[in-house]
């Protein structure tokens, strides 16, 4: 607390500052040590010269000896003194050495000289301040890297915690905990690969007529490729609708062709039945709830055979297999239902408008009913807000 001293109390700082002090401290006292380590050498001469006045100079080592207990009991002995003591005391004993080395040179023009014990005691009480600075040095140290660790440790939990929340939200982004209902989702199949696809758990029956209706996205060009397609041992083209290339849309029964009127790859929601029945092969094509086309002879007197198939997204060149990448389906699927009957055209208008939905007798859109392969997912929809907001 002295004003004319030259080093103040350390006011409190962080850890890095209080450390580069210290250093700074421990790095004087050596070249402190040094000088004096030189002025000893060159007097070794001359105290070998002296030794015969050293009788004159005990009364004065006495002395210096006694002051020099009361100041070296003064450092603090526990690591965890405070560091403002410290530096009071090494700046005593900077001072002291001072006054030690101006006592010497005047010693030296008298032609006295001081005794090696007392050069030796004080060289051996800065070293043990500075092995003491050392060590608060090192305890700083190792207490900054103790708040690294734990601050690290903290890190590590925090993005464990996110990447579990991520994680929990993909899943349920992806219907890993369920849908809204059972038919409030969709297939996407966002390449065009001979190896992502879904399938229907189930095989169609036998069948004279039948409506299939569905709600599909697709941008993809040219062709939208095989929404669907149904193979029978026998024959791989059942039921297909195709759109291959430059070509129109297709619909294939029993490897017969019919070219349907229908445009679907500007990339918006489009609801899509077809009707057909076995007498006189009749069929009809709706595109939004607007008939778009219509024909006859589409394999006439031919039974739907059961036991086969049923694919989303690839045309089956053998059932079940040997997929072309080139008539695979680019895009979204939903709502999928197969009815043994052909609907009224008020039914298909209203589930084309979303004000009624009715679920395929034969095949039913639901969850548990559909599986995909290959990098193929299934995701939460909301259709007719998804087609509102497409419109």
């Amino acid at each position: 607390m002295d004003t004319n001293c030259p080093v103040q109390p350390l006011p409190f700082q962080s850890a890095s500052v209080r450390e580069e002090e210290l250093r700074n401290t421990v790095m004087q006292l050596r070249e402190t040590i040094l000088q004096q380590k030189e002025t000893i050498i060159n007097q070794l001469e001359t105290i070998k010269e002296l030794t015969s006045k050293l009788s004159r100079c005990e009364s004065d080592s006495e002395t210096f000896r006694k002051m020099n207990k009361d100041t070296m009991d003064d450092v603090p002995k526990d690591p965890n003194d405070s560091v403002d003591v410290l530096g009071k005391t090494m700046q005593s004993l900077k001072d002291r050495l001072e006054n030690l080395e101006q006592q010497q040179m005047r010693a030296n023009i008298s032609g006295a000289s001081f005794p090696n014990e007392l050069r030796n005691l004080l060289q051996r009480r800065l070293e043990d301040l500075e092995n003491q600075l050392l060590m608060k040095v090192n305890e700083l140290e190792e207490e900054k890297s103790q708040l690294y660790n734990e601050t690290v440790a903290h890190r590590q939990r925090t993005d464990s915690t996110l990447n579990s929340l991520m994680n929990r939200i993909s899943e349920l982004e992806k219907g890993g905990g369920g849908f809204k209902s059972p038919e409030n989702f969709k297939i996407s199949l966002p390449l065009r690969t001979n190896y992502l696809f879904g399938q229907v758990k189930k095989s169609l029956p036998e069948m004279y007529a039948f409506t299939i209706c569905m709600w599909l996205k697709s941008g993809s060009s040219p062709g939208i490729g095989t929404p669907f397609s149904y193979g029978v041992p026998g024959q791989a083209n059942e039921i297909v609708l195709i759109e291959w290339g430059h070509n129109p849309i297709e619909l294939l029964i029993n490897d017969k062709v019919a070219q349907l009127p229908l445009s679907l790859s500007d990339g918006r929601w489009h609801h899509v039945c077809i009707t057909w029945t076995t007498r006189d092969g009749l069929w009809e094509a709706y595109q939004d709830g607007q008939r778009l086309g219509s024909g006859e002879n589409l394999a006439p007197w031919h039974p739907i055979k059961a036991g086969g198939v049923l694919i989303l997204g690839q045309e089956q060149d053998v059932v079940g297999g040997r997929f072309d990448a080139t008539q695979a389906f680019v895009g979204e699927l939903s709502h999928f239902n197969v009815w043994d009957r052909i609907l009224r055209s008020t039914d298909i208008i209203a589930m084309s408008n979303c004000s009624f939905y009715m679920s395929g007798n034969v095949v039913a859109w639901t969850d548990s009913n559909i599986e995909v392969f290959g990098g193929a997912s299934k995701w939460p929809l909301e259709l007719c807000e998804d087609r509102l907001f497409d419109n």
